[in-house]
This record gives C-alpha cells, sequence and structure tokens, in this order.
C-alpha cells in the first residue's frame, strides 16, 4: 500500500517523463525520415522515390569522369537520366521485357573502347563476342578489381541493352505504306495555280487594336498544352568590373620596367646591402623569374608559330640574352628574355604507308605479301620523284594510314620520338626535300622531308595585372552604397547615374545556374527562389568579374506563359485576330475584283504552289491560304481566308496532277526511316508529359 500511494504522489511526474520520453522518440523518427523540412529524396516519378544518396554518389561519379563539369552541371545530367530510367523501366515491366547475354554484349560492341579494341576483334576486324566473353572470363581471376567495377556497372549495361531492345521493337511498330507514300508525292508533285486579292495586316497600325492581358490569358488557356511553362525568375543586374584603373597599370608598368635595371636590395641573410642585376644581367635565371613572376620558369622549347602573334617576330629575332618587353599578353604585364635557340626541334613531312599481310596492326583485308609492298613502294617513289607535286593524290589514293589520307599523307610539327625510329630518323637526319623509301613494323613509308622547324627557349617574367587594393575597396563601396540605395531609389536611375548599363535576365528556371553576362552562379539564383525573396528586392553578388547587383524582377509561377513572355509570341495572334475582323468589314464583295476595288488592291496570280511549301509569291508561307486554293474548282472563288500576314480571297484556276509513278517505294522508305528515327526522343518526351514528376533538386543544389 505504501508504495501504491508514492506511486500515486508521483503520477504527475511520471507522466511527464513518460511523455518526454515518447516525444524524444517520435522527433528522432522524423530526423531519421526526413521531416521537418528535410528531404531524404531528390524527387519522384509517379511515386517511385529516387533517393538523394545514391543521386548525390552519381553525381559524384559523372563529375569524376568528366573534368570540370561543374556540380550543378552534374547534377542535371543526372537527374535527366534518372528521371528517363524510371519512366522507361516502366514499360519494360509491362512488356515483360528481359534481355540475355547477346543483347549485353550488343551495347558493348557498340561502344567505341570495346568494339575498336584489337583485342577483340577476329580477321574480319568485327568485334567478336567470344573474344570478348574469353576477355571477361579472365579478368575474374587477372583484374579482380576492373571485373568488380565491370559487375557494380552491369545493371547500367542491362537497362541499356532493354532500352535497345524495346526502343528498337518500337521502330518495327512504324512503317509508312504506299498510300503513305503516294500522299507525299503528290504533296510535293500536285501544283496548283490560284489569283488572290490580300489586304495584309500591316494596312492597320497596331495603336487602333488594343489587346489587353486577359484576352492574351484567354487565348493561351484555349492553347494551354502550346503555352504551358515552368516556374521562372526574371531579374535585371548590373556589373560593376573590379579592374585595375589607368594608375594601377601605370604603377605596374614601372615595377615591371625596374626589372631591367640593376637596384640595390637589402639582405636579409647577411644584413647588407646587395646590388642586383637587371634581368638581363641575371645568371641564376630561373630563380629570379620565379621570384618576381606569377607564371613559373619554363625550360620547354617552342618554334616561332607558337610565341605570340603580335610579338612572333620581335622575340623570336631576339639574340641570345637580349630582353623584349615590358608587353601585354593575356592579362598579364611580360618580359621575355632568349635563353637559347636549336634547330631540328620539329619537323614537317609527307608519307604513303603501304603495308602488308602480317605486320602491326594492319587492315584485315590487306593480302598483299611484305616483297609485294616493297615493290609497290619503290614504284611511288618513282612517280614522286618523278612529278612531286602528285604527291598529296598518291597518297590519298594509296596510303593505308587512315589517320593521314585525308591530310594528302602530311604530318606537320612532328617532335623528335614521335615517330618510330626508322621513320623518326629519317625526317630528322635528312635535309627538307629528301625522298625515300623506309620499313617500318607498320609497313613501307614512302617519305618526303618537307619542312624543318628551329625552337627557342624563352624566360618569361609574367604579372598579372590586377587592381590595387585601394581600386578594390573603392569598388566594393560603389557596389555596396548601390545596393543599399535601391532600397528607396529605382534601380535604373541608380545605374544610369553610376554610368552602368542594366542587363536582363530572364527565365531562369529553378535549376539553372549560368546567367547569360555573369557565368556560372547558382547562388543567384537559389536567392531568386528563396521563399524570402520578393519582387523588386536587390541583393549583391561577389563574383569573379567584381560585384553583381541584382534585382528581381518578376515571378512567374508554373503555368501559362509568362506575361512578358507571352506578349512577344502571343500578343502579334491576337491582335492579327482582331485586325482582320476590321479588315473583312472593308473586303466587300463576291468577287475578287470587287474586293480589290472596295479595298484598293490588286488581282494578284500564283502559279506552281505546292502544300509540301505552301508559299504565296510575295507574301510568304500561307498554308491555310494554299490549301484552299488545292480544294477550288477552276473558276470557284473562295469565301474571306485570315492567313499568317493577313485576309485573303482566292480563285481557283485549276490543279496540275504529277503523273503516277510505276511505284511509291523511294518516298515510302524515307517516311518509315524519319517516323524510326524519332522513335525514342518522341516516347520519352511523352511519357515525360505524362508522368507525375516531384522535383526537389533545388533543395540540395
Amino acid at each position: 500500500m505504501a508504495v501504491l500511494s508514492k506511486i500515486r504522489q508521483r503520477s504527475l511526474l511520471l507522466i511527464l517523463v513518460i511523455g518526454f520520453c515518447l516525444l524524444a522518440f517520435i522527433v528522432g523518427d522524423i530526423i531519421n525520415s526526413g521531416g521537418f523540412g528535410v528531404t531524404r529524396n531528390i524527387g519522384s516519378v509517379n511515386g517511385k522515390d529516387i533517393p538523394v544518396q545514391e543521386f548525390l554518389q552519381k553525381v559524384n561519379e559523372v563529375q569524376a569522369r568528366q573534368q570540370g563539369i561543374s556540380p550543378s552541371q552534374a547534377a542535371n545530367a543526372v537527374w535527366g537520366q534518372e528521371v528517363e530510367n524510371i519512366l522507361f523501366e516502366e514499360r519494360y515491366d509491362k512488356a515483360g521485357l528481359r534481355v540475355g547475354r547477346d543483347h549485353i554484349f550488343n551495347v558493348y560492341a557498340q561502344d567505341p573502347q570495346v568494339a575498336q579494341n584489337p583485342q577483340f576483334l577476329n580477321a574480319l576486324g568485327k568485334f567478336d563476342k567470344a573474344k570478348f566473353n574469353e576477355f571477361l572470363v579472365n579478368m575474374k581471376t587477372t583484374n579482380p578489381a576492373q571485373w568488380q567495377m565491370i559487375e557494380k556497372n552491369k545493371g547500367l549495361v542491362e537497362d541499356a541493352a532493354k532500352k535497345q531492345l524495346y526502343v528498337t521493337m518500337l521502330k518495327a511498330a512504324f512503317f509508312a505504306t504506299d498510300a503513305d507514300g503516294k500522299a507525299k508525292y503528290q504533296m510535293d508533285a500536285d501544283k496548283a495555280a490560284f489569283d488572290y486579292v490580300f489586304v495584309p495586316y500591316s494596312t492597320i497600325n497596331d495603336d487602333q487594336v488594343k489587346v489587353s492581358d486577359e484576352e492574351i490569358t484567354a487565348y493561351m488557356k484555349k492553347n494551354e498544352k502550346k503555352y504551358k511553362s515552368e516556374a521562372s525568375r526574371d531579374l535585371e543586374f548590373v556589373l560593376i568590373e573590379n579592374k585595375p584603373s589607368t594608375a594601377d597599370e601605370a604603377e605596374m608598368k614601372n615595377e615591371i620596367n625596374s626589372l631591367l635595371s640593376a637596384k640595390v636590395e637589402f639582405n636579409e641573410a647577411t644584413k647588407t646591402n646587395d646590388t642586383v642585376p637587371g634581368f638581363a644581367n641575371v645568371t641564376n635565371v630561373e630563380e629570379y623569374v620565379n621570384k618576381h613572376s606569377d607564371v613559373k620558369y619554363d625550360t620547354t622549347y617552342v618554334t616561332k608559330k607558337d610565341l605570340p602573334l603580335e610579338y612572333a617576330e620581335q622575340i623570336y629575332n631576339l639574340g641570345k640574352g637580349q630582353v623584349f618587353g615590358p608587353y601585354i599578353q593575356d592579362g598579364y604585364y611580360k618580359l621575355t628574355k632568349m635563353m637559347n635557340k636549336k634547330g631540328n626541334a620539329s619537323a614537317k613531312a609527307s608519307h604513303i604507308l603501304i603495308a602488308y599481310k602480317g605486320g602491326k596492326a594492319p587492315n584485315p583485308a590487306i593480302t598483299r605479301t611484305k616483297e609485294e609492298a616493297k615493290a609497290k613502294a619503290d614504284d611511288l617513289l618513282k612517280q614522286v620523284n618523278a612529278n612531286p607535286s602528285a604527291f598529296a593524290e598518291l597518297a590519298r589514293t594509296n596510303t593505308d594510314d587512315p589517320g593521314s589520307a585525308q591530310t594528302g599523307g602530311e604530318y606537320d610539327n612532328i617532335a623528335p620520338g614521335q615517330m618510330v625510329k626508322p621513320f623518326n630518323d629519317f625526317v630528322f637526319n635528312n635535309p627538307i626535300g629528301t625522298t625515300g623509301v623506309v620499313e617500318t613494323e607498320f609497313g613501307y613509308h614512302v617519305i618526303k622531308v618537307t619542312g624543318k622547324n628551329e625552337a627557342v627557349q624563352l624566360a618569361t617574367i609574367a604579372q598579372k595585372i590586377e587592381p590595387s587594393e585601394g581600386t578594390t575597396d573603392e569598388v566594393f563601396t560603389k557596389a555596396s552604397k548601390m545596393e543599399m540605395d535601391a532600397e528607396t531609389k529605382p534601380f535604373a536611375d541608380l545605374a544610369k547615374g553610376l554610368g552602368l548599363t542594366v542587363t536582363p535576365a530572364n527565365k531562369i528556371m529553378m535549376n539553372d545556374e549560368n546567367i547569360q553576362g555573369i557565368g556560372s552562379q547558382r547562388g543567384i539564383v537559389k536567392w531568386a527562389y528563396g521563399k524570402d525573396t520578393k519582387i523588386g528586392d536587390v541583393k549583391k553578388f561577389d563574383i569573379p568579374q567584381g560585384h553583381a547587383i541584382v534585382r528581381l524582377k518578376s515571378i512567374n509561377e508554373k503555368g501559362l506563359l509568362p506575361m512578358e513572355e507571352a506578349k512577344i509570341t502571343v500578343l502579334p495572334i491576337v491582335r492579327n485576330q482582331k485586325k482582320a475582323e476590321l479588315i473583312r468589314k472593308k473586303m466587300e464583295g463576291t468577287t475578287l475584283e470587287a474586293v480589290a476595288q472596295k479595298t484598293g488592291s490588286t488581282v494578284a496570280s500564283a502559279t506552281d504552289v505546292s502544300l509540301a511549301n505552301p508559299t504565296v509569291p510575295n507574301v510568304g508561307s500561307e498554308p491555310k491560304v494554299v490549301g484552299r486554293a488545292f480544294g477550288l474548282a477552276a473558276g470557284k472563288t473562295s469565301g474571306l481566308i485570315d492567313g499568317q500576314m493577313g485576309v485573303f480571297m482566292v480563285r481557283g484556276k485549276g490543279v496540275t496532277k504529277a503523273p503516277a509513278l510505276p511505284n511509291y517505294t523511294a518516298y515510302t522508305t524515307r517516311l518509315s526511316g524519319e517516323a524510326k528515327q524519332q522513335v525514342q526522343g518522341r516516347l520519352s518526351q511523352a511519357l515525360k508529359e505524362k508522368a507525375d514528376i516531384q522535383d526537389n533538386r533545388a533543395e540540395f543544389n
């Protein structure tokens, strides 16, 4: 009883403790499951989630494979692939599609790194599945790490095989009939002639026809599929560049000029003043360059064509130890010193390869013997010596080297050691103009040495032209002040007062990264889509060029086209509809002559017009008008037709039917081919339009 009494006394405390534990359990579960605004999935497609961790791992793999690709670019690429994979996987499941070993090998056979690897080719130079299979079997024991990588990517290869098979099956269902081919032929070849009266929309000034935003919206709603749009943002910005002032450049020029003369510097080690010679006279050039240059000393020899075009002559003609400069190149002030020159640094030569059966990496189609190859090479050499100008044509028609066939056998800028030794020795040990036959492991080469290049070794001090600290501070202050002033003053007025240009950046999508005029600026996009960012807000962003002051102009939610964009594409259509109503009232009469007299127009003629190219002479493309003309009997007059460029009335003069063909195979084949080529793209687009896709990329990117 005493125990029960104590429990009753402590009941409130006990309830609180139990309640707290339950709350902790629930909160922990919510956090682990991605609650409180934390999303576990990058998105979903038709209810199938795309987990964040798996997605981010694939993004990292893409970045590792493609050097230089940004995180946003990689994420967008992986997202597109994931969405398509899920959508197509649904189709495979519904079709009960499975793939076997041969299907997977077909995928590998289409990878150039596999299909063109000599160790997997048969005697005819074709991909051999048996050889590739043997390679895979041996790899399991000889290279386990590579085997694991192949096993890891097995699912991707199977998906690729399924897609290939599925698309192939769909393509097989697309075909054109003889009736389709005949109809296409008739559209191309049947010709109509007609007279017409045309009153252009331009006869009514735009300011005479008022079109409201509501009318534009109503038109888009009637054609919703055509004018739908994803969420976007419209921005405008000014760029305040952080670039050197005239004073900064002058100071840098003086500083680099000072390196040409000897000067006294305090030596910390000896605690004495030492006289340091100018650049032309220093003994340890590498140490001097590395001390004063933003680009490290380079001992590479370069040819004249590799020098800066603007200064190539001056630099190339320097004597040993002489210095050229200062000069400006690629945003650097530079001083260049001639260190050394050497001849035979690179060469130019033309060759014709005559391969033979059994030579290294031969074309499987080559059956000539070594003796026959030698005889052919000797004969070609005689032709070259008899007519040197014929070398290029002889190479194009005889060489077995596909790498130089299109250049007439020519190889330019050959570096020592680049070619196999016999070839290399002939080119570098003989003067220009020498011809001969050289044997290598690839066959016999008919060679002509056509050029030699001298190279120079240079020491260059390069100092990047950058703004001083004072200039940088001044630019920062200017940008910050504009950001603050924009809270109370018109953005355009502020920009004009500072002599800056306001640049628009419209239709920025949620997962975009690049902003034209600024470059890759994911931070600006995220700010524009931030829940606290309102229309009219202004923010300064530090970018490589300096500072961008950005203003959010408008927020366009998912749905119809933004009004600003609609006014470019939809407004002219609605306006012309209203103009057509006014023009129709003027076009009174039942004949072309009566209408022409009433409107001050003329009766014009059109001949040899086809449905495939429905162009009215001196007007432009008018499919509706030409279609009506094809349906009119000779002498019959149409009613008024609202065309692309104005209102028409047409009188038929007859249709000349093209003569029947024995068959329409050429047209049928072309139509079938075009339809098959479009299958995968059209299917992918249709699946995406129909799918329920939830995209959370912006939360992680």
